[in-house]
């Protein structure tokens, strides 16, 4: 996967992390806001995985 498909894809994770989380929250359903902060991380950590990627690449 490339750079820009993990921070494709990190955005994507934290946006819809972020909507579960707080239909979680508006809800009161703590199983959903806890998916929704599972997702945010996923998403950020493939976020850092893309970042690193064009880190590497640069220096190449």
């Amino acid at each position: 996967m490339s750079e820009h498909e993990d921070k494709a894809k990190g955005a994507m994770n934290k946006a819809a992390g972020e909507a579960k989380d707080a239909v979680g929250e508006a809800t009161g359903n703590k199983d959903l806001k806890d998916e929704g902060k599972a997702q945010k991380l996923k998403g950020h950590g493939q976020d850092l995985k893309g970042e690193a990627k064009g880190a590497f690449k640069d220096k190449s």
